[in-house]
């Protein structure tokens, strides 16, 4: 399950003014999937590629899959997004939008849409997704996630990243997770990511609470 992380990539480019081109493609590989603190394919590997539409005025659309692994049927992952993302005086940028994650084949209706709004200043970020529908109609479907997260450059081609999620379930269960990222661009060959991960142990949700490093490249062709 992928976070907004394309669709805010977007929103990113929109602020920054950078986003040249209107149609862009992009590309990746990691040693494991992970989604907010989550491993989606059972600490294996994933490829993913996605498509994205950026207008200048600030609305975008895009899809983007993966491989998963939650079991026999259900192997991957179609997300489906848009929204609008600009900044007003001050600095301050926002991204607003819908997503729908979409599993072909699940045999229990594991997809569900979202709407989420995300906020930006500076080297800071953070914002909340709100879970406005699911396939199975027995699960409770008012889900909220919030996540806080910055990132600075520290070297030339270096950066560094954090973000802290909690993720509230309507069911009654929650749980906290972290992530720090190290990044180094290799211009035209794309950016090489090294992650470590952890969240809250929780049975009832499945989630062992063990720490996750996992390596993963990324490029966008624009």
């Amino acid at each position: 399950m992928k976070a907004s992380t394309t669709a805010a990539a977007i929103g990113a480019l929109l602020i920054s003014g950078a986003a040249a081109a209107e149609l862009s493609a992009n590309i990746g590989v990691t040693s494991n999937y992970v989604w907010r603190g989550v491993t989606q394919t059972d600490d294996s590997a994933a490829v993913s590629g996605g498509l994205d539409y950026a207008h200048e005025a600030g609305f975008y659309a895009g899809t983007w899959t993966s491989n998963v692994d939650f079991d026999d049927d259900t192997t991957a992952e179609v997300d489906f997004y848009g929204g609008f993302a600009n900044e007003i005086d001050g600095g301050l940028g926002y991204d607003v939008g819908v997503i729908y994650y979409w599993y072909p084949g699940a045999n229990d209706d594991l997809d569900f849409t979202e709407i989420y709004l995300n906020l930006s200043y500076s080297n800071f970020s953070g914002g909340v997704a709100y879970t406005v529908d699911k396939e199975d109609d027995d699960a409770d479907e008012h889900d909220l996630y919030y996540h806080l997260g910055a990132s600075f450059d520290v070297a030339e081609t270096w950066s560094v990243g954090g973000t802290v999620g909690y993720y509230d379930f309507d069911s009654g269960d929650s749980y906290t997770h972290g992530q720090l990222d190290i990044t180094k661009s290799a211009g035209d060959f794309g950016d090489f990511t090294l992650s470590v991960s952890v969240a809250d142990e929780d049975d009832d949700l499945d989630i062992d609470g063990d720490t996750l490093v996992f390596v993963s490249w990324a490029k966008t062709f624009d």
